[in-house]
């Protein structure tokens, strides 16, 4: 399902800040869920717009230094099972 549009969060903020209608009474009237509109809300208090929040972003490496390099060259001699990694963990530590 593809997120709501700019438009739409933005009429529901307007309906509780200057119609004066409640969160709940401005998701029904709109067709949303009650917990979006409390988002909406509370984004638009924290940042000043109901904009959606990046989705994704930059994730460290799990594996990084020897370990990585350790599993990759396990990998590329296909000795790649949990049994035969398990006893070679130790001289990597």
């Amino acid at each position: 399902m593809a997120g709501y549009s700019m438009d739409l969060r933005e009429r529901v903020v307007a309906a509780v800040k200057t119609d004066g209608l409640s969160r709940r009474a401005a998701a029904a009237r709109f067709g949303v869920s009650y917990s979006a509109a409390i988002e909406w809300l509370k984004r638009v208090e924290e940042t000043g717009s109901a904009a959606p929040r990046q989705v994704g972003g930059y994730k460290p490496k799990k594996l990084s230094g020897a370990w990585r390099d350790w599993l990759i060259e396990r990998c590329h001699d296909r000795d790649f099972t949990c049994a035969a990694l398990w006893p070679n963990l130790a001289s990597v530590a």
